[in-house]
């Protein structure tokens, strides 16, 4: 709700433009008691005070000034329509007023907002308002949840929530800003900069000193800043100027510098199960046939498995595709698997960050454990979602080292045959070589002798003193060297038939044998 300027009546801002062309005209500046059918009935059909045009036609001619808060500026600019006078034709059409009207009925009214309802998209019109209808993270809102108990008493840290996308990181900032005692503003790291948050920290500021109440700042894509510009929240937050809640979908222990964190508590929100992607794709079917007068039904249970299958645990993705699926019915159809396989048309799977280095751990590990089934697996994913099949050579090279070995000495020119391969016709030529070489690795013999071995050397060269070279074992090519008695006592061993007993360690460690624990 926002103040008129001309009457200071609270109206909804998609209301604001049809208020100053109809309504308030029939209103005493001031009277914001009067709601749009109960305008004064002294006023007639399009009349007003004197006061009240000179007020209304200052307003509607003069250019738009700086209002005193970003948010309110930013909700004013959006509408554009209260300064341009309607045509009569415009006002012939104007589905809640009529031409020479300065009230309306509330059914109207109901109606309007109805299908400005419409107009939004269905993911936000399903967005939960409360913890009870929230779906998912019991474990943090639920009866006996932390989070729960620190919103219910209005006790609110600065804190990261950290998720894929779709799972409600937007969602549960808004209910805490609901359910809290706190100010709340929200910005996007997307679509902001540090001047913007800037602006916001000195409006908390100033709102703490006048009213000593305090500001939650909800930031969406936190990680879009950078380390160095994440320090801007580092002062504020130590003098309690702020209340930081941040959402982001990349790991906060890379993506977030570490005085951030030690400030902040970290919430990470768990994926969405099947059964609970059903239910919000069972949500939004219901809504579809609600917006289409048809009577309540529920979603048939087969096509809700499908859905959560294909989601990928995004809660968004499953509301789309049925927001899709239900456009694209005809009016007399019933909504079926196909419809839904036509609505998702899906080319990609879902890949991050994070579920990069998942996938590839779980291809390296399949490949040690001998599983073939499994390392194909991953591999697929791991190429449908678009990653270098460069890297994936590189990472099977090292495998054919790491866990084949000393067993197949013929694996490590194979994978060094897959990387060239690869880097000479590339995708979709290459997929074919990379599963040939997985499924040999997978298959073939292992052995981690030489890698185990050399962990235990790095370990010893890191800890202890850097030995010297012993002298027989030095190389001596000049004579001052000789003298030295550098190479002195070497024994050449092609010049022997029988093994030859010579030291090749440092005094210090001789006894050290890295083919063992010990």
């Amino acid at each position: 709700m926002f103040a008129c300027p001309v009457c200071d009546k609270k109206v909804p801002e998609w209301f604001m433009s049809d208020h100053l062309d109809h309504e308030c005209a029939g209103m005493e500046p001031g009277d914001s008691s009067a709601g749009p059918a109960h305008a004064p009935a002294k006023r007639a059909a399009g009349m007003s005070s004197p006061n009240t045009q000179r007020k209304r036609a200052s307003f509607l001619s003069s250019k738009p000034t700086k209002s005193h808060s970003s948010t309110s500026s930013k909700h004013e600019n959006m509408d554009m329509r209260s300064e341009m006078p309607q045509t009569a034709s415009q006002s012939s059409s104007n589905p809640v007023f009529q031409a020479g009207s300065a009230v309306s009925s509330s059914t109207d009214l109901e109606a309007e907002r109805r299908r400005h309802n419409l107009r939004l998209p269905l993911a936000e019109r399903l967005r939960p308002l409360t913890l009870d209808q929230f779906v998912g993270q019991h474990k943090l809102i639920g009866p006996q949840g932390i989070l729960r108990a620190l919103i219910e008493s209005d006790q609110i840290p600065s804190m990261i929530f950290w998720s894929s996308p779709g799972i409600g990181k937007t969602t549960l900032a808004r209910i805490i800003a609901r359910k809290s005692s706190y100010a709340f503003k929200e910005l996007s790291a997307v679509t902001q900069n540090l001047p913007d948050v800037k602006k916001v920290i000195d409006e908390a500021g100033n709102l703490l000193r006048l009213t000593g109440k305090r500001t939650i700042l909800f930031l969406d894509e936190i990680h879009r800043f950078n380390k160095a510009q994440q320090d801007v929240f580092l002062p504020y937050l130590e003098r309690g100027q702020i209340i930081l809640i941040g959402a982001t979908t990349e790991n906060p222990s890379f993506r977030l510098n570490s005085a951030l964190l030690s400030r902040c508590r970290v919430f990470q929100l768990e994926p969405l199960s099947a059964d609970e992607i059903a239910t919000i794709a069972s949500h939004a079917y219901q809504l579809k046939r609600e917006d289409a007068g048809h009577a309540a039904a529920n979603l048939d249970p087969g096509i809700a498995a499908y859905i959560s299958s294909v989601s990928n645990g995004d809660a968004r993705a499953a509301i789309n595709i049925v927001d899709l699926a239900m456009n694209s019915l005809p009016k007399s159809g019933a909504l079926d698997l196909d419809c839904i396989r036509q609505a998702l048309q899906r080319t990609h799977v879902v890949y991050g960050v994070e579920e990069h280095f998942d996938l590839i751990s779980a291809l390296h590990k399949s490949v040690r454990g001998s599983d073939d089934n499994a390392a194909l697996y991953w591999l697929g994913r791991m190429l449908q979602g678009g990653d270098d099949p460069v890297y994936i050579a590189r990472r099977l090279v090292r495998m054919a080292s790491e866990d084949i070995g000393l067993a197949d000495s013929s694996a490590l020119p194979l994978a060094i045959s897959t990387l060239h391969a690869c880097q000479a016709i590339g995708m979709p030529e290459c997929d074919t070589i990379l599963a040939h070489c997985t499924v040999y690795l997978a298959r073939a013999p292992k052995s981690v002798e030489s890698y185990k071995a050399f962990k235990r050397v790095k370990a010893v060269v890191s800890a202890e003193h850097p030995w010297p070279v012993p002298l027989h074992l030095r190389n001596a090519p000049t004579r001052l060297m000789k003298e030295l008695g550098y190479a002195e006592g070497y024994k050449y061993n092609p010049d022997y038939d029988e093994p030859v007993d010579q030291e090749y360690l440092p005094e210090q460690i001789k006894n050290y044998n890295f083919f063992k624990d010990s």
